[in-house]
């Protein structure tokens, strides 16, 4: 191929190549003319050779050897030469390089030219490349060119100003005057140029906004002029004017009238003209319209506007394209903690979006559906919520059962409700709730002594006919542990009359500890009911004890424990066995070591992640004057002890005063434990910010390490998802970050995510740790980062 071919024949020649071998030849062998011919000093192809160049580049392949050409060419008096010449600078040249420095002066120089093309292609380069310091020589030659009397360069420069301004932010003092001056003009394009310099410049500098503030009316009447305009082919599209210059004045009006009543009322009647002149046929009037919702829910509004704001985007939902309908609803979601009776008015639409087949649609659906729900809508929105659980998806299915929990601890109108709905979630999506939904369900049980008959009849329902929802099954298995009697009188009023006998209550608990689908935690609860039922049963007493001596030899380790510790209650601890089997108390909402029915993992470190176990009892130091009612069996000591925790359910703290000969032979069945008092983590709080707390807890430290735990909650009104935390230590200590607990923090603390850090330090450095947290919250994306240069001392 000759080395003078034409930029159309090295195009077709690359395309006509077979394979990329034969591509990268043919490059090679052009790249190496254009070098031989940019070595000549008189060459007259110098743009031809450029533009190939250029190609090239744009094909991916390296072109670094022609920036110096690019310089040359820019300082060219031939028009021809500058435009491919500054063109090649703003695809081959960045702030970076050295090289872009050397034509600084040629722009200053092709600023002040007589032609406003030349002009125009200096101040297009300067804008896509210009470094800090060009800006900083070039500010006010762009300043000059602003008050020129050609538009064409008017609005070439009030763009130019825009990038000084981002890479320069205290040249914007020098652009404010000019930019001003320009909303008096009347080309469409140099008002979009000054319109986009303004709000930069008041989004950079809160002083500048105040002084902007006194254009508003100027920005209305130009607002006006757009909207009751005729047909201008000029700057129609689809029969909305100059949709561009529209979208861009309404983004700046939201800045100007944003915590200013004043400027809110002088656009609010222009506000309302919009929004009922512009067409919502068209995908440019819905641009606007949008622009337009989004300004009056963001300033001082009247409350009318707000409403046909809200009906706006309600109108959005009824649209077939699913983009419109997804930006509606994230817009609701913004606002329907301020305006929340006028998105009320678009629950059913709201609802049907939720059988949308779009994963993005459904999921915001859903987040809108769950910020709906109040006490006087719960049970029709739970109806629909539930419909929705039972066919999601499996991504949402997790989401959708943590929000109707909330909403049903929230709202609930009656306790027996209350127990429906989680039990229907349980059913339908027990493998996705979260873990502290087993403990709050059996705390909710338990305060509810009126319901205690109706429920064990109801789980045992269950349980017979699906064992497969883990969270279900350690539920029904924890209330046939305690309330089996009442589930063998077979007298509940609730629910029809089923006569259940002792042996179809231990088969159903032996399936459950057969099954290979029950999990070791599950297998727990199971062997504890079975242990409990000891005591409120008489034939089966026999069978029982056989049960439990077959675990005696499990594989799983805790389960063999506690068969042990159960086979040693039948045989030398007999007469102790109906106190120490008895009925659990009620579990107080606020009692020590509890939140909400939360197991305490920092109060107790053998209790596994969320997870209650039957017939664990913890026992911190109380004033000695207290009697616990099941150890004043063994009589009175002064000596305070700490038992072992065993499967089954969390049971609230209990003051001891035992005797030491009782309490030793309490000691004895556990396994020979030390008597030790239980001693908080010492915690402090790392970060806290925008109703988001994070703290930290030392669990354990050794010589060459250090464990702690990173507790995080949400004390706003709204639900935050998505929520992860990130670590960073130094060098020469290793860092391993243990799975949370989960990824979304409900509203107003109703429950915590937690996760361990474990820290290797064999250098023993100073260990400082900096954390990243990301969540989502109303449809906004936050990331903040801070920094722990202390842990907290025992």
């Amino acid at each position: 191929m000759s080395p003078s071919v034409p930029l159309q024949e090295m195009i077709r020649a690359i395309r006509s190549a077979r394979t990329q071998c034969e591509e990268r030849g043919v490059i090679q062998r052009e790249c190496a003319a254009i070098r031989a011919q940019f070595r000549q000093a008189d060459n007259g192809g110098r743009s031809h050779n450029l533009a190939k160049l250029l190609y090239v580049h744009m094909l991916g392949y390296p072109a670094h050897f022609g920036q110096m050409e690019c310089v040359r060419m820019i300082a060219s008096p031939r028009y021809s030469e500058k435009r491919v010449g500054y063109l090649g600078a703003m695809m081959l040249l960045d702030e970076k390089q050295d090289a872009s420095l050397l034509i600084t002066n040629s722009i200053k120089n092709d600023l002040s030219h007589s032609n406003q093309y030349v002009q125009s292609l200096a101040l297009c380069t300067l804008a896509c490349m210009g470094s800090a310091e060009m800006c900083r020589d070039l500010a006010p030659e762009i300043d000059r060119l602003l008050r020129a009397s050609n538009s064409y360069i008017k609005k070439k420069a009030a763009l130019c100003a825009v990038h000084i301004v981002r890479k320069v932010h205290e040249l914007g003092e020098l652009f404010a005057p000019a930019a001003r001056s320009l909303l008096a003009e009347k080309n469409h394009g140099v008002l979009h140029g000054a319109v986009v310099l303004i709000t930069e410049l008041c989004e950079r500098n809160p002083e500048t906004l105040e002084r902007f503030r006194k254009t508003v009316p100027d920005l209305v009447q130009i607002m006006k002029g757009l909207v009751i305009s005729g047909y201008s082919p000029e700057h129609d599209v689809a029969g909305v004017s100059d949709p561009f210059l529209q979208v861009r004045i309404l983004r700046l009006l939201r800045i100007l009238g944003r915590n200013n009543e004043a400027a809110s009322d002088a656009m609010n009647d222009l506000l309302a003209q919009v929004a009922t002149n512009t067409d919502s046929t068209k995908t440019v009037g819905n641009a606007v319209l949008y622009e337009t919702v989004l300004t009056v829910l963001d300033i001082k509004s009247e409350s009318g506007l707000r409403v046909l704001a809200v009906n706006i985007l309600g109108r959005f939902l009824l649209n077939n394209d699913r983009n419109i309908r997804y930006i509606a609803m994230t817009s609701l979601q913004r606002i329907v903690g301020t305006d929340h009776n006028a998105v009320q008015r678009h629950r059913g639409t709201i609802v049907d979006c939720l059988k949308d087949q779009d994963a993005s649609v459904k999921r915001r659906a859903l987040e809108l559906s769950l910020a709906l729900v109040s006490a006087t809508n719960i049970r029709s929105m739970m109806k629909e919520l539930l419909l929705f659980l039972s066919s999601c998806p499996l991504e949402l299915r997790s989401q959708a059962a943590s929000g109707i929990f909330n909403a049903a601890e929230r709202y609930a109108p009656s306790q027996r409700w209350h127990i429906d709905t989680i039990l229907h979630v349980l059913t339908t999506a027990g493998g996705d709730v979260r873990d502290e939904t087993v403990p709050n369900l059996i705390q909710l049980i338990t305060n509810t002594s009126e319901l205690h008959c109706y429920t064990v009849h109801k789980l045992y329902r269950a349980l017979l006919s699906d064992i497969s929802q883990q969270s279900l099954v350690q539920v029904a298995c924890w209330c046939i542990g305690e309330y089996g009697d009442l589930l063998l009188r077979g007298e509940c009023q609730e629910t029809e009359p089923v006569q259940v006998t002792e042996d179809d209550v231990l088969d159903a608990l032996e399936t459950v500890l057969q099954s290979h689908m029950s999990a070791p935690a599950t297998r727990g609860f199971a062997l504890t009911a079975t242990m409990k039922l000891s005591t409120r049963i008489t034939d089966n007493v026999d069978r029982i004890r056989s049960i439990v001596s077959i675990y005696g030899s499990c594989i799983d380790v805790e389960l063999q424990q506690r068969a042990v510790e159960y086979n040693a209650l039948f045989k030398k601890y007999d007469h102790m066995r109906a106190a120490v089997l008895e009925r659990m108390p009620v579990i107080e909402k606020n009692s020590p070591g509890h939140t909400n029915g939360e197991s305490t993992r920092e109060a107790v470190k053998e209790v596994q992640p969320a997870k209650v176990k039957q017939a664990e009892t913890l026992l911190p130091q109380q004033p000695a004057n207290q009697v616990c009612d099941l150890l004043d069996l063994l009589g009175g000591s002064e000596e305070p002890l700490q038992s072992n925790p065993a499967v089954g359910s969390t049971v609230p703290v209990l003051p001891i005063s035992t005797s030491s000969t009782a309490g030793g032979d309490l000691l004895d069945l556990l396994g020979g434990l030390e008597p030790t008092p239980l001693t908080p983590a010492p915690t402090v709080t790392v970060y806290e910010k925008s109703g988001v707390t994070l703290t930290l807890s030392r669990e354990k430290q050794s010589d060459s390490g250090l464990t702690v735990t990173l507790t995080a909650s949400n004390s706003t009104d709204s639900d935050i998802s998505s929520f992860t935390l990130q670590a960073a230590v130094p060098k020469s200590v290793q860092l391993h970050m243990k799975a949370p607990s989960g990824d979304s923090l409900p509203a107003r603390g109703a429950a915590k995510v937690t996760q361990m850090v474990v820290l290797s330090n064999p250098n023993k450095v100073n260990l400082k740790m900096r954390i990243r947290i990301s969540y989502t919250s109303q449809g906004s994306a936050f990331q903040d980062t801070v920094q722990v240069d202390s842990f907290p001392e025992h």
